[in-house]
């Protein structure tokens, strides 16, 4: 059911884990691409009046505002007055994560990629359509917000060379808040099969900067449904520890209610830190979780789900 373990100390094993990513990287930033150009027609970013330097647009000026205002060559084309209005420049800071651990890297053969590379496909994707609409990104404690076209390449790049650049080369489940700063956005991508007190532990750090999170659970469906009979041995890709079931199928609803608990303590606590929770399944259109989060992030949607499940 899961991928091969990572050995703690095994730096072969680590390289090995580093060199997958970099080659995987390359394609999944294509994919990326092309998803984005899919869903980016339906991409505002947050254009308003307000205090900028681009001009956004004319309009008539109103009765009691101060004639200093008016753009009197404008005015001069008609007999109306106009004030000459700049666009607010509203660009914020997104940090964006994936969580890149050895359970990340598990695909069934219900779906047609891996969660980690699912992960990666909707940060870049994210990445560009923010980055497109003039919104700076970030990988929170690997790099400084960018605020270019070319961000989502070079969030790519520090994610190929990210084990290498951690401490004994070990990624983790979640960023550091370091640097998170208030009125920022956090984006998380991650399976989030650990305790949920972990994930208590690093929403309270964030959300004690003053950022808002969302937070986008990603599961394969065989994860979620079970469907195993028989005797099989499962393995944790994180400890390589073994677990051998006689008959699988017998443990199928305790263990579908158990996940079901532990989707509604995710869900409740993003509630509670008032942020957003999706959950997203790798079988699925990876566009969905995206529309989600387009949303959120311009402030025209609630806290959702999308991918199905419970």
């Amino acid at each position: 059911m899961t991928a091969p373990p990572l050995e703690t100390g095994s730096v072969p094993l680590v390289l090995g884990e580093a060199r997958g990513l970099a080659e995987a990287l390359p394609d999944l930033l294509v994919a990326a691409s092309h998803i984005s150009a899919s869903v980016t027609s339906g991409w505002h970013g947050r254009r308003r009046s307000g205090p900028g330097e681009s001009f956004w647009q004319f309009r008539p000026f109103t009765m009691g505002e101060p004639a200093l205002r008016i753009d009197w060559r404008r005015s001069a084309r008609d007999d109306h007055l106009y004030v000459r209005e700049q666009e607010w420049e509203a660009a914020h800071t997104v940090w964006l994560w994936a969580d890149l651990t050895p359970s990340m890297a598990f695909s069934s053969r219900l779906a047609p990629v891996t969660k980690r590379d699912r992960a990666i496909v909707l940060l870049l994707a994210l990445a560009d359509m923010l980055a497109a609409s003039g919104e700076r990104v970030g990988l929170p404690g690997i790099t400084r917000p960018l605020a270019d076209r070319r961000a989502a390449e070079r969030l790519a790049s520090a994610l190929a060379h990210l084990p290498a650049a951690r401490d004994q080369g070990a990624p983790r489940s979640y960023p550091e808040a370091s640097g998170i700063r208030r009125f920022s956005d956090v984006v998380l991508f991650a399976d989030l099969l650990d305790p949920v007190d972990d994930l208590h532990d690093w929403v309270t750090k964030i959300a004690g900067t003053g950022a808002r999170g969302h937070i986008v659970q990603i599961l394969d469906p065989v994860e979620e449904t079970f469907p195993f009979g028989g005797r099989v041995e499962f393995r944790d890709p994180e400890t390589g520890e073994t677990l051998t079931a006689g008959r699988a199928e017998a443990w199928r609803e305790a263990y579908q209610e158990r996940l079901a608990r532990h989707k509604a303590q995710i869900r409740d606590l993003a509630r509670r830190a008032g942020w957003t929770y999706t959950l997203h399944h790798t079988d699925q259109a990876p566009t969905a979780p995206l529309l989600v989060l387009h949303a959120a992030l311009s402030g025209t949607g609630q806290a959702m789900s999308a991918g199905g499940g419970t």
